[in-house]
């Protein structure tokens, strides 16, 4: 057993090793998004919005304490197999790099949006236990997938501009396909933990926010 935990991170490791440009390219492109989101709470004028943006939002999760869980937790998956298709379907056409880039760029910037927001409205320490509580579990699985599916669709991009033959696109592809099925999967995971613990946990705790 530790044997084969040991091969399956040092696939990893080397598949990482392999593509490190690629995952650097990717991560900087998130992280350009986050301090972006970022800079537009810290320089924006309307801190009423943004603070009813977030009570509102606090209030929506209070409302759960009955509510539908099941249908949230379906509403998300849907969302994320939406992503995932629209990463994958991006990644398969040389032209659809510049929106696959534009989705992790997105995606940083909802982040780093968020996080201000709360930090914003609610104080560091509230805002942190807040964050903590309803963003960081199912993002620690959320950020790493989208890296990995962004970097899939990059190595896909290299290898067809590389070798334009029928085979190797195809075979490119399918791999391309089956780590895209792996990171659907992940992203699966990502929502039932947002759903079912997150979302939960805010509500036990809602009365301090």
């Amino acid at each position: 057993m530790q044997k084969k935990k040991s091969e399956i991170f040092n696939i990893f490791k080397q598949e990482i090793y392999n593509n490190i440009k690629s995952y650097v390219i990717v991560t900087i492109i998130f992280v350009i998004g986050l301090f972006l989101g970022v800079f537009i709470i810290n320089t924006t004028n309307s801190k009423e919005n943004i603070s009813q943006y977030i009570n509102t939002y606090i209030d929506e999760m209070k409302t759960l304490q009955n509510g539908d869980f099941i249908g949230e937790l379906k509403n998300d998956i849907q969302n994320n197999i939406l992503l995932v298709f629209l990463l994958w379907f991006a990644g398969t056409t040389i032209i659809g790099i510049p929106i696959v880039f534009g989705i992790i760029l997105a995606r940083g910037f909802c982040l780093g949006y968020t996080i201000s927001a709360c930090v914003l409205t609610l104080g560091k320490w509230k805002g942190f236990v807040f964050l903590l509580l309803t963003i960081f579990l199912q993002n620690a699985i959320f950020i790493p997938s989208l890296l990995v599916l962004g970097v899939s669709s990059v190595k896909l991009y290299k290898s067809i501009i590389k070798d334009r033959r029928k085979e190797n696109i195809k075979l490119s592809i399918f791999k391309h396909s089956i780590v895209s099925l792996f990171i659907l999967f992940a992203l699966i995971i990502s929502s039932i933990i947002k759903i079912e613990v997150s979302y939960r946990l805010i509500l036990t705790f809602s009365k301090y926010f």
